[in-house]
């Protein structure tokens, strides 16, 4: 999603017009999932896809309605039947994408999407929040805003700030669940209202203990699936930036009470893979005592069992061991550095993801 945002800040400072198209419902099978974008130019051009076929065609000529009318659209498709014939788009599913004028002379609707790429680039979360029911929308204007964990809101839904409250209320819901939803809430009135409400997180920071050959395999698998990576190794030689193109950041340093560097939280991801046993130890006890969604660390049963004792003589607990992956990475049967990377990274995602065996 961030090339829709980096390409929408860089629309509003070139003053140029475009449409958002966003899937905000789906049922059944469909190419795209709910809050895939799409940014339609002035010029017919855009970024990103919602699925390609006849689902985009439409979309992008709905899109010209919204250019005359500076007005959003909620436009119904259906990716089966007689909607598709003659066509490979046999999904056999139920679309709905709102179609929304992006005005070009905002500044509040710059600072939202601003503030958003800020948070998915540099660390954070938060919900981007936007009012669906076309009766709600005036033209030139946007009922859109940003909140933030700490309840800080960049724009406003229309003013309307019982409706902010609602999606403030759902924020850890919807943070939890990390898929965009309609969430429904009334008015000072009583009235319903449809908000679109979309979670957005940070690319989770992967912390690589060990510069080793494994970890030359690991790194540039993890930047390409969305991963920031830091690398630490406490010789000079193996913490090199040649080594590592990929690596977000990388850092020579000794390995004892090197954790504190860093604010280690839920969406950090810590894998162990230094030169020795007495290392993933230190690293490991460090490890143990932060917030981290995930620690992985390399090596044997017998290896893990061995530290394992050491740690629960120190005053470490079964349940604290129970939080570590080791040996590290998925089983099938790796055996090369890049095989054990190929495991190793394909935890980290299913970990991400939430996928549970």
């Amino acid at each position: 999603m961030r090339n829709i945002y980096t390409k929408l800040v860089e629309m509003y400072k070139n003053g140029r017009l475009a449409v958002l198209a966003t899937i905000i419902k789906q049922a059944g099978p469909t190419p795209r999932g709910i809050g895939t974008k799409c940014l339609i130019l002035d010029d017919g051009s855009f970024t990103g896809t919602i699925g390609g076929g006849i689902l985009e065609a439409q979309t992008i000529q709905e899109a010209r309605k919204v250019f005359e009318t500076g007005l959003p659209v909620r436009l119904e498709f259906s990716l089966k039947g007689a909607d598709v014939a003659d066509t490979d788009m046999l999904c056999g599913g139920d679309v709905e994408v709102f179609l929304e004028p992006m005005p070009s002379k905002s500044e509040t609707h710059l600072l939202v999407f601003d503030k958003a790429m800020k948070i998915a680039d540099q660390g954070g979360v938060g919900l981007l929040a936007t009012v669906i029911d076309q009766a709600r929308w005036e033209y030139g204007t946007t009922p859109r805003v940003f909140i933030e964990k700490n309840g800080i809101r960049t724009g406003s839904l229309g003013g309307m700030q019982e409706l902010e409250d609602a999606v403030l209320k759902e924020m850890d819901r919807i943070l939890g669940s990390k898929v965009p939803c309609i969430l429904h809430a009334q008015d000072h009135a009583g009235n319903q209202v449809e908000i679109f409400v979309e979670p957005v997180v940070s690319d989770p920071v992967l912390y690589v203990f060990g510069a080793g050959h494994v970890s030359r395999q690991i790194v540039p698998l993890a930047s390409r699936v969305g991963f920031q990576v830091v690398v630490i190794d406490d010789r000079a030689d193996f913490a090199d930036s040649s080594h590592f193109p990929e690596a977000r950041d990388i850092y020579q340093l000794p390995f004892e009470e090197v954790m504190d560097r860093w604010s280690i939280h839920e969406l950090s991801y810590l894998v162990i893979v230094t030169r020795g046993h007495m290392h993933d130890k230190n690293v490991l006890a460090q490890a143990l005592k932060t917030k981290a969604g995930y620690i992985g660390m390399i090596g044997s049963s017998r290896k893990r069992n061995i530290i394992y004792e050491k740690l629960l003589e120190e005053g470490f607990t079964e349940k604290d061991l129970s939080r570590v992956h080791s040996p590290i990475g998925l089983d099938i049967g790796a055996d090369t550095p890049e095989e054990i990377a190929v495991s190793i990274v394909a935890e980290l995602i299913k970990v991400r993801r939430g996928y549970t065996d």
